[in-house]
């Protein structure tokens, strides 16, 4: 992984966690996703104008991990527990698995430095977000772990679909495009089959802060696929999940949640991690 592919999921790690911010702040999440999703439709609409269209042999990867996204929205985690909390579970738990499934299906073993990164990185982030529900002074919430433990086998999922489609569409921007374009329909249509006539009127108050969680949401994915056809997957999913330290002070200064010791040492494996993955560039 060289210093500038570095950079760009860095970039990505906190837009991913401000769009993620944003929708959690909004409290009815069928209403954030809507407009996160529809935004991202709008956006991955007028990037198609312009981009070339992916070829023949992406367009299996895109519908399903298409699929894999809404699912991914619609577990719905980090509105059952504290956004630092859920949000590290979440994150936490994909890179190891796109470790697993990159090794499996799409034959990359990262060397022992990649490796040890990896490990060292989940370690931090998945003892975090353990070590805040057992500190937290209430019973663990099991639902609510449940679905974030979902959410972690849904992003390893879709990193790991889509690090191949976007390495046979030949065009990192056609691809994320048409990805926000078919992710991008399902959660408004859910959301006006429930909601019908009410619709507009809810979306209303919230449309600016909705359709800036689209745009960063938007720019974190498309630098992710763009690193993704140029380094291997394991190494951006530990680092793209630097994010978690992005959620963890956000959580913090917006959401009066504690960040402590735990989020501190988090942090230090983090970068010890990304240290031990970028050995190898």
């Amino acid at each position: 992984m060289t210093p500038l592919v570095a950079l760009a999921v860095l970039i990505a790690a906190i837009t991913h966690a401000s769009w993620n911010a944003i929708a959690h702040a909004i409290k009815d999440q069928l209403l954030s996703f809507t407009l996160i999703s529809g935004g991202g439709l709008l956006i991955g609409a007028a990037l198609a104008l312009f981009a070339p269209l992916p070829a023949a042999g992406a367009w299996p990867y895109l519908l399903v991990s298409a699929a894999l996204h809404v699912a991914y929205m619609m577990l719905r985690s980090f509105t059952l527990g504290d956004f630092g909390q859920m949000y590290p579970i979440a994150r936490g738990t994909a890179p190891l698995v796109v470790t697993v499934l990159a090794a499996v299906f799409v034959g990359e073993r990262p060397d022992a430095w990649a490796t040890a990164g990896v490990a060292v990185a989940s370690a931090g982030l998945v003892g975090l977000a353990l070590w805040g529900i057992r500190g937290s002074g209430k019973r663990p919430h099991w639902p609510a772990i449940v679905a974030a433990l979902g959410t972690g086998l849904a992003i390893a999922g879709y990193t790991t679909v889509d690090g191949v489609g976007v390495r046979a569409s030949g065009t990192p921007l056609g691809y994320v495009a048409w990805l926000m374009i078919l992710e991008g329909m399902a959660i408004p249509a859910y959301a006006y089959y429930r909601r019908r006539s009410e619709l507009a009127a809810q979306l209303r108050p919230f449309a600016v802060r909705g359709l800036l969680g689209a745009a960063l949401s938007v720019v974190a994915y498309g630098l992710v696929l763009w690193a993704q056809t140029r380094a291997p997957l394991a190494p951006i999913a530990a680092l793209r999940e630097s994010s978690i330290i992005v959620g963890a002070a956000i959580g913090t200064l917006f959401f009066k949640e504690r960040f402590g010791a735990p989020r501190i040492a988090a942090a230090g494996l983090m970068v010890v991690g990304i240290g031990l993955m970028l050995h190898t560039s």
